[in-house]
């Protein structure tokens, strides 16, 4: 079967793979959408560490071909959005409804796939980026079958991880004012997550002014090239600042911009040894900095919200997908996401 591999050195499209069967507690999909995240480029740039082979991906969505012992909540022929959260389900955190705080959800990657007889490994318990792929129960989530492919397909990375970080991680409130920085796939979450919450005023700030349009139709109330005019618009400054580039000197405005009582939420992903900085008395007045892995999300809860919010008109999806690529087409997607063409492209099998 086809998919995305990267061996440490260059990335190839491969039509040699294989998957196996899917064991006790496993559900194997058919994938139809996946999306393409800046986490997958992160891999091969280093910026996110991963053994190799990898089959990369992990924003997908599919059919279920077969189900393994033990499944009941999904069935071949449903369709299903994949979160890349493999939990327990029965540890301490799990069992207090976190469970992206689930410690065998993280960084223990397995390796359903073979090529040539020889193990490879899978990104982000998902590998979304194959014809056929094995998950985790838990990860795959029924949706209606009426949902397009390539829009159900974001919610189980995009949108779990940037309004999800608005509802479940900064419990945003309406008339609440909201910064986000960086519109991209995850900014423009942030920012329906934000137009959802209530939140009254809700500033988008981006380097490149040609978003300014997207920013607006996902909820911003303003838009700005620069986060030095925020004060302008908010001299006491922000509720909630989102960071959703993954820079240090844009993590240290977020802090700076907020208001007492503000909280500074850090979704971008700057190398693995960035360290930032900030005023230790600028904190006092009640002020927090916090990181959010996935969204703070429950994907069995959440991916099945959002589906429903988007069939209701209220979350939009089909405005994400800016382009579509058939999977032979990765390099074109790669170079058009790299140079911020497309708030997301999503690949097709």
């Amino acid at each position: 079967m086809r998919g995305v591999l990267y061996d440490g050195k260059r990335i190839d499209v491969v039509d040699d793979l294989e998957v196996r069967d899917p064991g006790p507690g496993e559900v194997q999909v058919a994938i139809a959408a996946a999306g393409l995240c800046h986490s997958d480029l992160s891999v091969v740039d280093g910026t996110i560490p991963f053994p190799v082979p990898v089959v990369l991906g992990h924003e997908g969505a599919g059919v279920v071909e077969a189900v393994g012992v033990g499944v009941t909540h999904v069935s071949p022929g449903d369709h299903v959005a994949l979160s890349t959260l493999a939990s327990c389900g029965t540890c301490a955190e799990c069992d207090r409804g976190r469970p992206t705080m689930c410690r065998r959800a993280i960084g223990r990657p397995g390796q359903p796939f073979t090529r040539a007889g020889h193990p490879v490994y899978q990104f982000a318990s998902n590998s979304a980026f194959a014809e056929r792929t094995v998950v985790k129960a838990v990860q795959a989530v029924r949706i209606a079958k009426d949902i397009p492919m390539p829009s159900a397909a974001l919610i189980g990375c995009g949108v779990l991880t940037g309004v999800g970080a608005v509802l479940n991680r900064a419990k945003v409130d309406r008339g609440d004012s909201v910064l986000v920085i960086g519109t991209g796939g995850i900014g423009l979450n942030v920012l329906q997550g934000a137009r959802i919450a209530g939140a009254l005023r809700i500033v988008a700030v981006d380097a490149n002014p040609a978003k300014e349009a997207a920013a607006r139709q996902f909820g911003a109330t303003d838009f700005l090239t620069s986060a030095e005019g925020v004060r302008d618009l908010l001299p006491t400054g922000v509720d909630h600042a989102f960071e959703c580039v993954g820079r240090v000197e844009l993590i240290r405005q977020a802090i700076d911009l907020l208001d007492r009582h503000g909280q500074a939420i850090l979704l971008g992903v700057p190398p693995a040894t960035a360290e930032a900085s900030f005023l230790v008395s600028s904190m006092y007045l009640d002020k927090s900095i916090l990181g959010c892995r996935y969204g703070s999300s429950r994907p069995q809860r959440d991916i099945a919200l959002y589906a429903d919010l988007y069939r209701q008109g209220r979350l939009l999806l089909d405005e994400l997908v800016t382009r579509t690529y058939p999977v032979e087409d990765f390099e074109k997607a790669t170079a058009d996401a790299e140079a911020g063409r497309v708030a997301r492209g999503v690949l097709t099998f």
